[in-house]
């Protein structure tokens, strides 16, 4: 878990939103594409969203293979899909 203690919640949604975007953060960060501090600051902002609620009802049954449109770090996830 990379040393999120204090938010292993925002960290597994993170994780969870990033599968479905085709992205695996830990290998991220072991391929280089991504350093630690970057990904706490994807957990932060995924801790700090106000639509947790619809992230777990979108995670427990995902619609589509790509991160919804109001999910706080889509743009980071879309970014990372790209490079990989």
């Amino acid at each position: 878990m990379f040393g999120y203690s204090e938010s292993p919640r925002a960290y597994f949604t993170a994780q969870g939103m990033a599968r479905v975007g085709g992205v695996t953060l830990a290998r991220a960060v072991v391929d280089g594409m991504l350093s630690r501090g970057e990904l706490a600051q994807i957990v932060t902002r995924c801790l700090g969203c106000p639509h947790k609620g619809d992230c777990d009802a979108w995670l427990s049954s995902p619609r589509s293979e790509s991160v919804p449109a109001f999910c706080a770090i889509k743009a980071d996830l879309d970014a990372l899909a790209a490079f990989g």
